[in-house]
């Protein structure tokens, strides 16, 4: 019981860390898209179409990711988790692909490439824990 309190600690930690992460970024590009691309030094040039797509992209879907997540952490933390290691496997998976097609990966996606994959991993392995420790899945197993 104590095992599966600490993995659940964890669990909400790394989630909590995941919104906060999403958080900033949404906050950003809603109140100052220029501000997110200015991290892979990329202008806008104030064309409001680009402006109104980095805010879309980075803060509309940011707001419904954070939601999504925050529901999840209330009502099924698993599924906060499952989605948190497909959401950062996916994030690392994409730079991948970038590096393959196009080539070597700059400062910024390279650290990010490797800050995704261990959240990703984080999740995945919290996911796992999670089923493993879960008093109610234990019974359910040792009735079967």
């Amino acid at each position: 019981m104590q095992v599966h309190t600490l993995v659940r600690s964890l669990s909400y930690g790394f989630i909590t860390l995941s919104i906060l992460a999403l958080l900033w970024v949404t906050v950003q590009a809603l109140y100052d898209p220029q501000s997110v691309m200015d991290l892979v030094k990329v202008s806008l040039n104030q064309n409001t179409d680009a402006l109104s797509s980095i805010r879309g992209v980075y803060g509309g879907v940011g707001v419904t990711l954070i939601s999504l997540l925050v529901y999840f952490l209330l009502k099924s933390p698993k599924s906060a988790l499952a989605f948190l290691g497909m959401f950062w496997g996916m994030y690392a998976f994409s730079r991948l692909i970038t590096f393959f097609a196009e080539g070597t990966l700059g400062n910024f996606a390279t650290q990010w490439l490797y800050v995704e994959s261990c959240f990703s991993i984080i999740h995945i392995a919290l996911l796992m824990a999670e089923y493993k420790t879960d008093p109610q899945l234990k019974k359910q197993r040792q009735r079967a």
